[in-house]
């Protein structure tokens, strides 16, 4: 018997990583498409020997995605970028890089395509990440009328950036600042968004569908990075930093190495992030979001 072959470009990330390990199970021959192929090597264990294939390409790379896609029955578009570096430019990833995966996609004769965006994402957005993003689910409808879009809140897991930034700023802060304190998220369970995916992939056919993944609790980030201070057991008093400062700082952090903060990130965190009432959710596929407090312990 010939297994379906699923190829997810920015597969080996934190969200990936759930990902492929699902499609693994569900019988899928996986290929893990990045711009190297050391960060998936460790993914093989999630399959049987030769079912998880790091394969070396880069959304930028036309004939790199090509390859990774020629035979494969679902592509799934993880990549997204925080913040410019180089070459790597919002147009480049998520508008560019996405409508490439997508146009690639339909020629190929791929049966699904999910193109994950992010919540928020809104031509209109005080935000250059945003509204590239909105662009980005665009070019993607254009090229595959049929492919699935999928707009994630802020995304948490034991392993993922997310409570782990907040937790490390309390271990060696003595307060912590707080960038858009009363801006509200609807954090998710990265173990809910992979689901989602697989049972996307899997399902019934749900061709053009837009769903927008949430957990089951609407928080402040004030709320958000005090529980991340007590799950790492450094309850730590809080500082909002007013808009005007945190959009100093962002001018200043955003030509430093590593790009700890930028002006653009200011606008977002200032920009409520939450589901939209009457849109397809997690439940509509059958599964319950899990609340940070049940997940982290």
């Amino acid at each position: 018997m010939t297994r379906k072959v699923a190829t997810i470009f920015g597969g080996s990330g934190f969200v990936g990583q759930s990902v492929v390990g699902r499609l693994a199970r569900a019988g899928y021959v996986v290929r893990v498409a990045g711009r190297t192929a050391t960060n998936a090597a460790t993914l093989r264990m999630l399959g049987d020997v030769g079912q998880v294939v790091p394969v070396v390409a880069s959304i930028t790379d036309e004939s790199a995605c090509v390859a990774a896609i020629e035979g494969s029955s679902l592509v799934i578009n993880l990549v997204g970028i925080l913040s410019p570096r180089g070459a790597e430019t919002f147009e480049a990833i998520h508008v560019d890089g996405a409508a490439r995966v997508a146009r690639l996609a339909a020629a190929s004769g791929a049966e699904r395509l999910i193109h994950v965006s992010a919540l928020g994402a809104h031509a209109t957005s005080p935000s250059a990440y945003a509204r590239s993003k909105a662009e980005g689910e665009c070019v993607v409808s254009r090229a595959m009328p049929e492919a699935v879009i999928i707009r994630p809140s802020l995304i948490f897991g034991v392993d993922g950036p997310f409570p782990a930034m907040f937790a490390r700023m309390a271990r060696f802060m003595p307060i912590v600042p707080v960038f858009g304190a009363a801006t509200r998220f609807q954090p998710v369970w990265v173990g809910d968004v992979a689901e989602g995916m697989a049972r996307i992939a899997t399902g019934a056919d749900m061709a053009g569908a837009i769903f927008e993944f949430g957990g089951p609790q609407v928080l402040t980030m004030r709320q958000i990075v005090a529980w991340a201070a007590r799950w790492s057991g450094h309850p730590r008093p809080l500082f909002a930093v007013p808009r005007w400062l945190a959009t100093l700082q962002g001018a200043v952090l955003e030509h430093l190495p590593g790009k700890m903060l930028t002006r653009d990130q200011v606008r977002m965190l200032y920009v409520d992030n939450v589901v939209a009432p009457g849109a397809r959710t997690l439940d509509m596929l059958g599964i319950t979001p899990s609340p940070m407090g049940l997940v982290m312990g």
